[in-house]
């Protein structure tokens, strides 16, 4: 006769040891149901201590497609459905075993509660930080001169980044940093372009009246006097930073700084460029006019930012900063054929090399997204939509 059962410290960890060809009984457990708050996670070995650890977290507004974050990479998270079953078997207070078998037999049999049947797992794959998001909320309420400016608008904390911009940490500061966001009591802020510009324009005028090395500018100098000409401290260390590079560290605080030719050079082309096209002739005077002294310009700086065109016997110049592309490569290709039907190699390039798609390279993202012609071998390749 069958004997009633009774409790075994046996649960999931019987799955743990099951050995093969062996088996185990399964039974429904008193709260078997669809539990949509348990999911399967799939998980690459370099991934678990993070997740075990607690140092991952999930980004996305309720409009968009959660992403999972690490500190530095940032992963997309899909559900893959299985045609298997896959039954989720709690701990061991929930399972429960019974005996069986005659006079001369006795035998243990572990029964497992199955609480939910899976229909498949959650999927990370490796994605490229969603980083245009960041630039169009900054952009909405830029930092000016204009005092009663700074209160318009939204205004944004890290935390508040964090919580809107679908990007590991590490990645959100080297967007804040690539488009020379500033902390401002305690908000993010992308300085005004025209600010920017007198900030620089009296650093350069100052450099002149006291004979400042641009490559060799003492930091506590250079804050003490154009604080004086009343622009707040914290702009001025921005200015250096966003135009220039530290060289050296002083033992008593502050440092030396050199200023960056490439950079300062594109600042005044984009100034130039603001208005419209010019002629490359008229374009060119004004330029070199506005370069300081110190600083050797050429036209090659300019790689990325600007684009040439030839109308009649006339070459015009006209900006397009890859700065103000969209970082996702179907949209920045479908922008890049816009401006142009068709693409030499030497314009294409710098407007592409900074696409980051992980698993892609640029090889692999031309042959998607553009169609190759040449017209014979020794000709330039040129692309053109796909």
């Amino acid at each position: 006769m069958m004997e009633q059962p009774h409790s075994c410290c046996k649960g999931a960890e019987v799955l743990l040891n099951l050995q093969p060809t062996s088996s185990v009984s399964i039974q429904y457990h008193p709260f078997f149901g669809p539990h949509d708050d348990l999911v399967l996670l799939e998980l690459d070995e370099k991934l678990l201590s993070d997740v075990l650890y607690q140092r991952v977290t999930l980004r996305g507004q309720p409009d968009e497609d959660a992403v999972l974050c690490t500190k530095s990479k940032t992963y997309s998270v899909k559900f893959v459905g299985t045609s298997n079953s896959v039954f989720l078997i709690p701990p061991a207070d929930c399972s429960t075993s019974h005996e069986s078998g005659g006079e001369n037999y006795k035998q243990q049999v572990a029964t497992a509660s199955v609480i939910k049947v899976a229909p498949g797992n959650m999927e990370l794959v490796e994605v490229a930080p969603r980083l245009d998001k960041l630039k169009s909320i900054l952009s909405e309420n830029l930092y000016s001169s204009d005092e009663a400016s700074t209160a318009m608008g939204d205004l944004y904390k890290w935390d508040d980044l964090i919580n809107k911009v679908q990007a590991s940490d590490d990645e959100l500061k080297a967007g804040l940093q690539a488009l020379s966001a500033v902390e401002i009591d305690g908000y993010w802020r992308i300085v005004d372009e025209k600010y920017m510009d007198v900030i620089l324009r009296m650093l350069l005028h100052n450099s002149v009246l006291n004979d400042w090395s641009l490559d060799s500018l003492v930091e506590d100098k250079v804050v003490s006097v154009l604080e004086s000409d009343g622009f707040p401290r914290k702009l001025v260390y921005h200015c250096l930073n966003v135009y220039g590079t530290r060289v050296e560290e002083e033992a008593m605080g502050g440092g030396v700084w050199r200023l960056d030719a490439r950079r300062v050079c594109v600042h005044f082309a984009r100034g130039i460029l603001r208005e419209g096209k010019r002629k490359m002739e008229s374009f060119m005077e004004e330029w070199l006019r506005m370069i300081p002294e110190e600083m050797q310009p050429s036209f090659d700086m300019l790689e990325g930012e600007v684009l040439t065109e030839k109308l009649g016997v006339e070459t015009w110049v006209r900006a397009l900063s890859v700065s103000s592309l969209p970082t996702t490569p179907a949209e920045r290709f479908s922008i890049l054929f816009k401006e142009r039907a068709k693409w030499e190699w030497k314009d294409l390039e710098p407007y592409i090399r900074d696409l980051n798609v992980p698993g892609l390279s640029s090889e692999a993202l031309l042959l998607k997204y553009t169609r190759r012609s040449q017209p014979n071998i020794d000709a330039e390749p040129v692309f053109s939509a796909r």
